[in-house]
């Protein structure tokens, strides 16, 4: 097998403000696998949260195209990786969850059979995405929301963590008032004190909200324990939740944890996260990165297990450059292609190889 790697810039259409920054761009760097004249490819994005830039993150890739050369097929490479014999123990989750994206999707295409189905799904995952709306004055965020609601969809999620915090239950208000079938999410980043977060839960229940993510700031998941056994409506876990062992200490303490990908390290990642809340009475949501349809479509493979789907990040571009996923109705859907189902838009495949 070889492995090439490419980077391109992806502007949002608008910048993303939400409580510790304002994003406008970021840059994705792409893994193609290639073997027997078929492709895989991956994703994975800079962040800044994170420590990943673009030359890090190239370096990395470059380092497990050389790892690559040794297996004799994708699918051998596949199990190399989940064991933890393919990349480092301190590769970052991200390149751990885009090498799992491209091998499966390479795996998937020399099986004729779409992930979810490699997966044991037999109906292609369909659901209703959260869209968010960044921290923006009042009377934008209620513009937004009728758009939203008249385009399809059913959750919307609000950026919050203003520093007036009657700033933030304003623009709730609003959006609350302007898609009223709309469910809504409400998530700060970490930005509330706990004695916001208790005077302002409250508030929200009243106001309809459905569930507040990672109110607290990141670091004492005991106080975000504390803090959802009290509150009158669901807390879900973000930034506390990055992998494995924080999901195990949060299980039963939370209402529900948000899986990114390319937080835990890819699919079998997170299938290990979810067999484990089975039961606990914490539910799985699945998150995403802004990234292109390519970075977020292993997470819809998996939106089936998850009982809120935030899975929008390619839907804040402005130009998408792959497809096969949807959401621009509020709905994302895994396809009946072989692979990960998506086809890249306006790239040629030349381009990709």
């Amino acid at each position: 097998m070889k492995a090439s790697r490419r980077t391109v810039r992806l502007e949002l259409t608008e910048p993303l403000r939400i409580s510790r920054s304002t994003m406008s761009a970021r840059e994705a760097v792409w893994l193609t696998v290639e073997h027997d004249g078929l492709h895989g490819h991956g994703e994975a994005v800079t962040s800044v949260y994170q420590g990943l830039g673009t030359e890090t993150l190239q370096g990395l890739f470059a380092a497990v195209g050389t790892a690559l050369r040794r297996f004799a097929d994708p699918e051998s490479a596949l199990e190399a990786l989940r064991a933890g014999e393919l990349a480092g123990a301190d590769t970052p989750p991200a390149v751990t969850a885009a090498v799992d994206a491209a091998l499966l999707d390479l795996v998937g295409k020399r099986a004729a059979r779409p992930v979810h189905r490699l997966l044991g799904a037999r109906v292609a995952p369909v659901a209703a995405t959260a869209r968010t709306l960044g921290i923006m004055s009042p009377l934008r965020a209620a513009a937004e929301a009728r758009r939203l609601a008249a385009d399809g969809f059913e959750v919307l999620k609000v950026k919050a963590g203003a520093p007036d915090a009657e700033d933030d239950m304003e623009r709730i208000r609003v959006i609350r008032d302007a898609a009223p079938g709309a469910r809504l999410l409400v998530d700060p980043n970490g930005a509330w004190s706990t004695a916001r977060a208790t005077a302002l839960l409250p508030r929200l229940a009243d106001l309809g909200v459905a569930a507040v993510e990672q109110p607290l700031a990141p670091g004492d998941p005991d106080a975000l324990g504390s803090l959802a056994e009290k509150s009158p409506l669901p807390i879900i876990a973000d930034e506390d939740a990055v992998g494995f062992d924080d999901a195990r200490r949060l299980a039963g303490r939370v209402h529900g944890i948000n899986v990114k990908l390319a937080k835990c390290g890819g699919v079998h990642a997170a299938l290990r996260i979810a067999a484990l809340l089975e039961g606990s009475g914490t539910g799985l949501m699945l998150g995403c990165l802004t990234a292109s349809s390519l970075g977020l479509a292993p997470a819809v493979h998996l939106a089936d297990r998850a009982r809120w789907v935030d899975l929008d990040g390619h839907l804040l571009l402005a130009h998408d450059p792959w497809t096969g996923i949807g959401g621009e109705d509020g709905f994302v859907r895994a396809g009946a292609l072989p692979g990960l189902g998506v086809e890249p838009r306006q790239v040629g495949r030349e381009d990709l190889a």
